[in-house]
């Protein structure tokens, strides 16, 4: 059976990567067809890919578009349109952002969606950027997106299957797409700290962690508010587009690590009081789960995606309003609470690359017998 995997672009390196790359692992002979590739943007991460056999778009060929690809997504059908995968058995395209789905394919091939999420910008949901907002480019994407949102809907009808990667995202394919779906959750794959990996930094005091994206649905700047408050270390690890503005704003008690390599992000995880996690209408939310499985109790916005990871009162603790008061009293009741590192560590398991590798494989081959 051949094997294709479609990939929005790779550009940065975050949890639709690491599915990505576990697919991979289960079809390492399949090739990748992606809108663009930007190795300068993927930094360190990009050895990871570079071995494999990519089919880039015409867009490859163009530095203003591979550096700026969001105002020239109206390009999405004529992209994904023009690959050729007529000669695949099996194609699984990874979807969010720019609407991999729409790629055609043999009538009697079968297409799988593992969608992360509809793209967020075609619904509502808060993105990386503000722009849209700001006239003329409100203009702009108005028309952009209405045109977009029809051929999500299309494209969207493609697939014979979609896989969710949580309940939450599994409601949205529902309500956009009027589309059933599996809900099969992304893994987490941190290797542990070996005996041989190299000395890491000891922590002279107790403190918090942030991990991701330094983007505004994130909302960073709400942690760095409240640890402004409340005096407590805090260690930001991530890089984003509100770096600059988040540094200025906050005090000396917080620390920014910018990207750090798997061992220390593990020592971060291992040491740290909690995870502190606020994403508004997260999708999943990998991070809280890559600090369970490292023991570690995370504290975070309740909703969405993340409320399937972390159980209230056992792996962790949930505040209800986006607002540092609300924040800061969490992390107050959090210093009352004792947690069962074993109980965090069991839930973790949940979420494995070897789960979520044999969760393909069974589905895959559950539905592979009608085509």
């Amino acid at each position: 059976m051949k094997v294709a995997l479609v990939h929005d672009y790779l550009r940065e390196y975050g949890g639709a990567e690491r599915v990505l790359e576990a697919l991979h692992e289960i079809w390492p002979d399949a090739p990748l067809y992606t809108a663009l590739v930007d190795q300068e943007g993927m930094g360190k991460f990009w050895k990871r890919f570079s071995n494999w056999k990519i089919h880039t778009s015409s867009m490859q060929k163009f530095w203003l578009l591979r550096k700026f690809p969001s105002p020239f997504r109206f390009l999405a059908p004529w992209i994904w349109e023009n690959f050729n995968l007529m000669d695949y058995d099996l194609v699984i395209s990874s979807a969010s952002w720019f609407i991999t789905k729409g790629v055609l394919t043999r009538s009697d091939a079968l297409h799988i969606c593992y969608c992360h999420t509809p793209p967020r910008y075609l619904y509502g949901y808060k993105t990386q950027s503000n722009l849209a907002n700001v006239f003329p480019i409100s203009i702009y994407t108005h028309f952009v997106n209405k045109f977009l949102r029809r051929y999500d809907y299309l494209a969207a009808q493609r697939p014979d299957y979609f896989i969710a990667n949580s309940k939450e995202v599994q409601g949205r394919i529902k309500k956009f797409y009027n589309r059933d779906s599996v809900v099969i959750y992304p893994p987490i794959s941190l290797p542990p700290l070996s005996p041989s990996s190299p000395l890491l930094p000891l922590f002279p005091q107790p403190f918090f962690l942030y991990v991701g994206r330094l983007a505004r649905p994130k909302n960073i700047d709400l942690i760095i508010r409240a640890f402004n408050e409340n005096g407590k270390k805090l260690i930001v690890v991530g890089r984003g587009k509100d770096e600059n503005y988040l540094k200025k704003i906050a005090k000396k008690n917080i620390e920014f690590k910018g990207h750090v390599t798997d061992e220390e992000l593990e020592n971060y995880y291992t040491n740290a009081k909690a995870l502190i996690f606020a994403s508004q209408d997260e999708d999943f939310g990998i991070t809280p789960c890559e600090a369970q499985s490292f023991g570690t109790p995370v504290i975070a916005f309740r909703g969405s995606g993340v409320d399937e990871s972390v159980i209230d009162g056992k792996t962790g603790i949930f505040f209800d309003k986006l607002t540092t008061e609300f924040l800061n009293s969490a992390l107050q009741k959090f210093e009352t609470m004792k947690f069962d590192k074993n109980v965090i560590l069991n839930n973790a398991k949940r979420f494995s690359k070897e789960r979520f590798k044999t969760e393909i494989r069974e589905f895959v081959s559950s539905v592979s017998h009608i085509f």
